[in-house]
């Protein structure tokens, strides 16, 4: 099995364009102290929007490393893949992300459950868990609720698992188990259940990526509660650690956040618990990059800033196109977006400004960077004229990725 290291970043590139330069804010990040590795990750769902295979994520990432001379581990992460969608990435990748969503609250055999329950009755009763404020209280209606959610998802993570180690028997891939896309968040009691489960299937887990309350919407800041996000993430570091031992799963087993792109005041959070448990953590950002390009282009004036307004424009009039597979992790108010005839008329300062995630800036618009966010459609609709824009204005786009990784993600987080 390969071990992964204690901190790896996630890092998403919708057109495949930006590996050096964010190889280049690892690279900063590691000179500075920050002693993080890369993980280059990319969705079924994203490939299929932009017309790209999973070998040109690994194409990518190769290159970048190459050419920076990288020669420390990294990543290619098959993001959210299932049973359907995991041949396609098995030659190319070494991490996969095991999207069992569908399967979370479908029963489980009444036999399954059964078992499940009968085999762990060591739970139940009073838990004393280092690092958890309170004594976890279990039973077996408890063992037997959550297998009712949560087994039946666990053992399609088993299956996808096994699948994968059959077509990589050298056994060198990381396996992390999704469970974030659920109505509400786990309890303790649910996230010591759900890795006995993965024990039970003999899952060689090295991250986990629950459910935190609040909204981690795309490319904009936590919306919750900040005092009961540190609880539950608190619980949840000592949760892992104390099933790390006793369900004898990876000692390299950590937490997983995803959307974990521009979630500024989670950061603080997350950086001192992690001190104060010394734990790993594994945070996926996805469409920031994509971001980046864009308010890239709008600061290069000219044509790029044309580019960057006729994505917005095409974006507005695709809205519910566009919108529709992303419900879950937006929230746009239609009305609060600019005209896009207004938009037209912006210079390039303005459309940064709108763009850029600044939220003291009175300019800042969050429902524009939202549907921008999602829009990477009328980018790839646009074939060459968005590629070949991407390289003509190379030097101030890698600019803007690179500062952004480092300066307002890895250097909070990890740093």
């Amino acid at each position: 099995m390969r071990k992964i290291e204690k901190y790896t970043f996630g890092m998403g590139d919708r057109f495949a364009h930006q590996g050096a330069a964010q190889l280049r804010a690892i690279l900063e990040a590691r000179e500075s102290g920050i002693d993080v590795f890369p993980v280059w990750n990319k969705s079924n769902r994203e490939h299929q929007i932009v017309g790209s295979q999973p070998e040109s994520l690994r194409a990518e990432a190769d290159g970048a490393v190459a050419g920076a001379g990288w020669d420390k581990p990294y990543y290619v992460d098959a993001d959210h893949v299932n049973l359907k969608t995991v041949d396609a990435f098995l030659e190319h990748s070494d991490f996969f992300t095991l999207d069992v969503a569908d399967q979370v609250g479908k029963p489980a055999g009444a036999d399954v459950v059964d078992a499940f329950v009968q085999k762990h009755t060591d739970l139940y009763g009073e838990l004393t868990i280092p690092g958890l404020d309170e004594i976890l209280r279990l039973s077996e209606a408890d063992a037997r609720d959550a297998a009712g959610r949560f087994l039946e998802a666990i053992r399609e993570a088993g299956r996808i698992h096994r699948h994968i180690a059959e077509h990589k028997p050298d056994g060198d891939f990381v396996i992390e188990v999704s469970i974030d896309e659920t109505d509400a968040a786990q309890s303790p009691a649910d996230l010591l259940l759900i890795l006995a489960m993965i024990a039970d299937e003999d899952i060689p887990a090295q991250t986990v990526a629950p459910k935190f309350t609040g909204r981690f919407n795309k490319g904009v800041d936590y919306v919750g509660d900040l005092e009961r996000f540190e609880t539950e993430f608190a619980a949840d570091l000592a949760i892992v650690r104390y099933a790390m031992e006793r369900f004898g799963l990876p000692d390299t087993l950590k937490l997983s956040v995803h959307s974990g792109s521009d979630k500024y005041s989670l950061y603080p959070v997350i950086n001192r618990l992690l001190k104060k448990f010394d734990a790993g953590v594994h945070v996926k950002t996805a469409g920031t990059t994509w971001l980046e390009e864009v308010i890239g282009l709008a600061e290069a004036g000219g044509d790029g800033l044309e580019l960057a307004k006729d994505i917005y424009v095409g974006a507005h009039a695709r809205f519910e196109e566009l919108t529709a597979p992303y419900a879950t992790v937006i929230d746009i108010d239609f009305d609060q977006l600019p005209r896009p005839d207004e938009a037209k008329q912006w210079d390039s300062a303005t459309f940064q400004a709108t763009l850029r995630h600044a939220p003291d800036s009175p300019e800042y618009n969050r429902h524009f960077r939202q549907l921008i966010h999602v829009g990477f459609k009328v980018a790839a609709s646009l074939g060459d004229r968005y590629t070949d824009a991407l390289r003509k204005h190379e030097s101030i786009i890698a600019a803007n990725v690179k500062n952004n990784l480092l300066d307002r993600h890895i250097r909070p987080i990890f740093g």
